[in-house]
């Protein structure tokens, strides 16, 4: 493995691990303001509309770079 290979693999698995606490930290922010399921919902939509953003953006280099 070389080091263009390691940082693709070490770059897929930190963002991953990284959108999965950020997905956690809302859950939590939800959970302490008792913001009920319609309020979780919306955090949930309104916070995670911007990582959706990222990982649309990143499958789309992907697709026009072949």
């Amino acid at each position: 493995m070389n080091a263009g290979q390691f940082e693709d693999v070490a770059m897929t698995i930190g963002i991953t691990v990284l959108i999965g606490f950020m997905m956690f930290i809302i859950y939590d922010l939800a959970k302490r303001s008792k913001a009920g399921k319609f309020g979780m919902a919306v955090l949930f939509f309104a916070l995670g509309l911007g990582m959706l953003g990222f990982i649309i953006k990143t499958v789309l280099v992907e697709v026009l770079d072949m």
